[in-house]
Order: C-alpha cells, then structure tokens, then sequence
C-alpha cells in the first residue's frame, strides 16, 4: 500500500480527488458508478443515504481528507467522521483516487510531461492499484533496461512502441537481413534497407524515433540457452542485467524452451508472443510466480484432444513450415499484445499475475482465449524455483 493510502485517517498532506478518467455518475436508481464503464475498471456502489455521491463530489482535491469527512458528517446526521475517512481509504485502495497535490518526479523534465502524458493518462485509467499519484509509472518506463531478441514484424512493432513510450535502455538481437519478403509486415524498414542487417536499419530508425532513449543492437543467432544467459548477464554497456526479456523471434522452434531455462537461471521476467495463421497470442512469465514456459506448454498439451488417428503426430494436424502466412494485420496485431505486456509487466499497469498466455483467433475475434494453468510442482525447468 502506498503511503499516502495508508496514513489518510488523520493526514493533512495529500488531497484525494477523483481520477478523471473514473469521473463518477448517479445511476436511476441512486446509484454510484465510479471509474468508467469499462469491464474490469469502474465499480457501482449503493447510496440510499446520499452520502457516497456527496463525497464523490468532494473528492475534487482542494482538501485534506480531514476536512472532507467533516464537511460531509456534518451534512448526514448519524455518518461519523470516521466512517468517511474509510470510505476515501476504500476509495484510494480501489485505485479510484489520486493525489491532487502529487508533483512529478523531478527525473522527468517538462519535455518528458508533454511527450508521455497521454500515455500516463492511460495507464492511470487502466490503474486499480492503490498508488495515489500517476507519473510513478512513467518514472519506472525511464528506469527500465529491457532487452528485445527478434526484430521482425512482430518485434519491429514492440521497438518502436517500447522506445515511443520512453523506456530507458532498449537493446536488440537479431541476426538476419531485410529482404523483399518481409516488407508486407515488417514495417519498421524501408525499400532501401534490402539487404541491411535489420539491427542496423533499426538503431537509425528506432534512434530517430526518440532520442531521449538509449538504444543498442548485437547482430547474433542464439543457439541454445546458453547463450540467452550471457545476454541476460552481459546485456548492455555497463553489463546492467535486463528488467525484462521480450522474445518476438520464433526460430529455432526450441528458442522459446531455451528462453524459459535462461530466464529461470537468472531471475528475469520475459513476455513472449507470436502469430500462426490467424492466431495470435501472447505469454508472460516471472520466475517462481505461476507456472513457467515449460509447465504451462505441458499441462496444454496433456489438454488437449487431437483425436490423432495411428500413425499421425501432431504436425499432421498443424504442420511447421519454414515460414509463417502473415501479414501487416497479424503481425501488427500480435506486437501490439507483446507490446501491452512488456508495458505492464514494466509498470504493473494493469496488475496481472503472470503465468499464462492469452490469444486472439481472427476468425472469431470476438472469442478471445486465456489460457492459465497452476505451476507445477515436478515441473523439470521452474519445479525447484522458489518465489
């Protein structure tokens, strides 16, 4: 619990006003709605007394909680100053309130304030945890080291929003070339990166994009888990191990098994995500909280029922093939989703508990698919991680 959170009976330093993007409304039936109406934000809270919409009314940060719970006891004969006073710690623990005397973090500049606001915006929106002042997460995207393997479509996508929305250090793995063939999705190059090495066309694109942001690139081709630990543990100029790996690439087929071990290994939180055919899906993960890569692909597996007829394995049923049908929409898509976890997984805006992989079929996008499955204890890759 933020401090302010937990001092608020009796403190006369933060003054709490209702989030903007969770204005409050009186339903027909007297109700209060607070927080929006989007699913998973706002919240309806029963007010036969009227009380709760006069302290939604207040909660406009011109004063101390305090003097808030006097101003409205007085009005409502029976209502204690104190039942007031929890009723803006229930507020604030629901992440409905900020503090309106809260001041930016002075590690961000005016220039920061105006390039990031909407962003910040947003993520206070989406922000249902108790901390009552909004530039915190914006100060946690400038701090954060943040290491990216795969710069295709998907990855290219990632890049760019990741250095967009501020983040301190951002260094890139890729071994290949632009080709002709990747231009129909891999919109971070150009016609005239053809036969560039991408990391290359993506420092100078990614560069141009935000200063601000220090962005490195090592051409290479991981070849086991080995060499995912000497990234984890070398990354960057000052070998600053990552906050968080982002895995966009999908070859080898094993680079996500060895990805798992290595982040295991090391203690690193890592977003994974991809496309086949017109799914598109997305994981994360964080040593000893939920299952891991390799427990949860297993217990997927043992759920499923192909009803495979003898002699056939699964790449009958969905056969690998050098590369992926894909186009701009799928890979977009599917980078937009790695890009919204790596950013929470950043923040914690939104809170999730990690250990799952959740996936968009765009043959029926309107039947999205979580799927989350309890850490195994005897798992071979995290069964011997403790949290």
């Amino acid at each position: 619990m933020t401090e302010p959170v937990a001092q608020e009976r009796g403190s006369r330093s933060w003054r709490p006003r209702v989030k903007p993007e969770h204005r409050p409304y009186r339903t027909v039936e007297g109700h209060v709605r607070i927080g929006s109406v989007i699913h998973g934000i706002g919240a309806e809270i029963e007010d036969p007394d009227g009380w709760v919409w006069a302290l939604a009314q207040a909660l406009d940060g011109a004063r101390t909680p305090p003097e808030i719970a006097g101003e409205i006891a007085a009005a409502h004969p029976g209502l204690t100053a104190d039942d007031v006073l929890g009723a803006v710690a229930d507020l604030a623990e629901a992440g409905f309130l900020e503090d309106a005397a809260a001041s930016v973090p002075p590690e961000l500049s005016a220039r920061d304030v105006e390039r990031y606001g909407r962003g910040v915006a947003l993520l206070r929106w989406m922000d249902r945890s108790p901390r009552v002042e909004s530039w915190g997460s914006q100060l946690s995207l400038t701090r954060a080291r943040v290491l990216l393997v795969g710069l295709g479509g998907s990855g290219g996508i990632v890049a760019q929003g990741l250095v967009a929305s501020g983040v301190g250090h951002l260094h890139c793995v890729d071994p290949d070339v632009v080709e002709l063939s990747n231009l129909n999705r891999q919109i971070l190059y150009r016609e005239q990166d053809i036969g560039r090495p991408k990391v290359a066309a993506a420092l100078e694109s990614l560069r141009a994009l935000n200063s601000d942001v220090e962005v490195t690139a090592s051409r290479a081709e991981l070849r086991g888990p080995e060499d995912v630990c000497e990234l984890l543990r070398q990354e960057g100029p000052n070998a600053e191990s990552p906050d968080l790996l982002v895995l966009s690439a999908d070859q080898p087929p094993a680079i996500r098994r060895w990805t798992n071990r290595a982040c295991l290994d090391t203690g690193t939180p890592w977003v994974e995500g991809g496309y086949r055919g017109p799914y598109v899906t997305v994981g994360s993960y964080a040593p000893g909280r939920g299952a891991c890569f390799e427990c949860h692909r297993d217990q997927d597996a043992a759920a499923r029922d192909l009803r495979l007829g003898p002699g056939q394995d699964e790449d009958s049923v969905s056969p690998r093939m050098d590369w992926s049908p894909v186009n701009a929409a799928t890979a977009t898509l599917s980078g937009g989703l790695l890009l919204h976890a790596a950013l929470s997984a950043l923040t914690g805006i939104p809170q999730t508990e990690p250990g799952f992989r959740y996936g968009i079929n765009l043959m029926m996008p309107g039947e999205p698919e979580l799927e989350r499955y309890p850490r195994r204890s005897d798992c071979p890759a995290c069964g011997s991680v403790t949290p």
